[in-house]
């Protein structure tokens, strides 16, 4: 048995009564509305609480397959780094050695129950580095930190600059982008689920480190201090966020499917109004509609005065809690739709160009 405290899972030291457990879930899914309904009655199987957990990713546990083929002269090494905020293991995709070395550095934060491994190989972001040149570094959360490799963007301790998981994942990509030469200018962050949010955290906690931010089904910062109010923020109930840390304002791109049963799609709405409220004081919006990949979307974008885009949206039409136009061989991915990989390397490294 498991011992719930402060929003995450730790070994309990006694066993704790399953039937408190399971009341525990009851009241939480209850108090939020997300309670078994049409027409499913009171006897109706109530998740686990691993399963509840489980949904800031969206599902069930998957393997860990390696991204392949790898090029010749390309690495997806294996290491693990440590800060006094403490350690996580990573892999780093390098591609082949190119004149002029690498031309960025792009942190991929997975989502619930997902590895580094199968993240990479969902997104087919190692295909657009080998393209592009630049390193993909993939953290990997601990189970010791989180039993179900959640990203504790739901923890009052882990979002904020300088404590927790922010300040491990800055000071990793600091490391990784001074191995490499990379500038500021040139370093962005991304993420699934979990990991989006954790990703808008850090744009905003370290404007200095990261120049944008992609957040694929995610929640804002500040959406939630603990789990109840996490339960709350998914199912789009949540309170408005308190103020922003900081008055810069990181580039970001943001991906939503219109069917999203986990997090709700006006979570992406309120990544994009508090990625507005430190830019420019006049913004120029523009409004497309297309179809990509098998979907319909809307793209919505808004640029400062000279043309600089500082914020797009894509609302996706009938996709549910999954990478869009990802590869099917990693978990929580739909291969119809945009591609939201491609999108957001297009976003990061020349805002002027767009998917027409």
């Amino acid at each position: 048995m498991k011992r719930f405290n402060a929003g995450m899972w730790r070994p309990a030291r006694g066993d704790a009564p399953l039937a408190a457990a399971n009341d525990l879930v009851r009241r939480t899914l209850g108090q939020h509305g997300l309670l078994p309904q049409d027409g499913q009655g009171a006897g109706a199987t109530l998740p686990s609480l691993d399963e509840v957990l489980a949904q800031f990713g969206g599902g069930a546990k998957v393997a860990s397959p390696l991204p392949e083929p790898i090029p010749e002269g390309a690495k997806f090494a294996q290491n693990s780094f440590s800060c006094e905020s403490g350690s996580r293991a990573y892999r780093v995709y390098s591609p082949a050695p190119r004149a002029g070395g690498a031309t960025g550095v792009v942190l991929m934060l997975h989502g619930c129950t997902q590895s580094p491994e199968d993240f990479a190989t969902g997104t087919g972001m190692n295909v657009l580095a080998d393209q592009h040149g630049f390193v993909v570094v993939y953290p990997a959360q601990s189970r010791g930190s989180n039993a179900q490799s959640c990203w504790n963007w739901f923890s009052h301790g882990d979002q904020r600059r300088g404590k927790g998981e922010p300040a491990i994942l800055a000071a990793l990509t600091q490391q990784i982008c001074a191995d490499h030469g990379i500038g500021r200018e040139a370093t962005f962050v991304a993420g699934l689920s979990a990991g989006a949010a954790m990703a808008t955290i850090l744009g905003e906690a370290y404007p200095d480190v990261f120049a944008a931010v992609g957040a694929h089904s995610g929640l804002p910062v500040g959406a939630a201090k603990d789990m109840p109010s996490a339960f709350a923020a998914m199912a789009g109930t949540a309170s408005n966020s308190g103020p922003a840390q900081t008055d810069s304002t990181v580039r970001t791109i943001v991906f939503h499917g219109t069917a999203d049963a986990t997090v709700h799609p006006s979570n992406g709405d309120r990544i994009v109004q508090r990625a507005l409220t430190g830019a420019a004081r006049q913004v120029i919006e523009d409004t497309q509609s297309g179809q990509a990949g098998g979907r319909s979307f809307t793209r919505v974008t808004a640029s400062d005065t000279e043309g600089r885009q500082m914020v797009e949206h894509w609302s996706v039409a009938g996709l549910g809690h999954a990478w869009s136009g990802g590869q099917a061989g990693g978990s929580y991915t739909d291969a119809t739709g945009p591609d939201a990989s491609a999108e957001m390397i297009r976003f990061f490294f020349d805002s002027d160009t767009s998917e027409k």
